[in-house]
């Protein structure tokens, strides 16, 4: 009868060695960012980050122009308006990297208890 532990083992292969071995170490949050732009998704991630960064300067410009519309109260709240509104589109795109970054960490210790159930399993099987 096959367990899931015989299942586990079988499935891994030397790739999910060395990728457990890459995975050690803390990372901080510049490499953890790098590691969102790998992988299936990483297209989108590294379109989210761009539109994040063109949005940020977007809104460097709507502050220079609430700043410098004080004078004309319609015209103001409009600009102050649309910094709110590019606070809540930046929120939800670092939201989006954010997520990503931690279902990377938590697919990198799946990986790390996959391979020591195979460790074990093989340790098991040699005794």
């Amino acid at each position: 009868m096959i367990t899931p532990d015989d299942r586990i083992k079988d499935a891994l292969s030397d790739d999910d060695y060395e990728f457990l071995n890459a995975l050690e170490g803390d990372r901080g949050l510049f490499q953890q960012i790098g590691d969102t732009w790998k992988g299936p998704l990483g297209g989108w991630a590294k379109l989210i980050f761009g539109f994040t960064v063109a949005m940020g300067i977007l809104f460097l410009f709507v502050i220079w122009q609430v700043a410098h519309s004080a004078d004309h109260p319609v015209v103001h709240a409009l600009w102050a308006i649309a910094g709110v509104a590019l606070l809540i589109i930046i929120g939800f795109a670092k939201e989006f990297m954010f997520a990503r970054m931690n279902m990377l960490t938590i697919l990198r210790e799946v990986k790390k208890l996959q391979v020591q159930v195979a460790l074990l399993s093989e340790e098991k099987d040699h005794d």
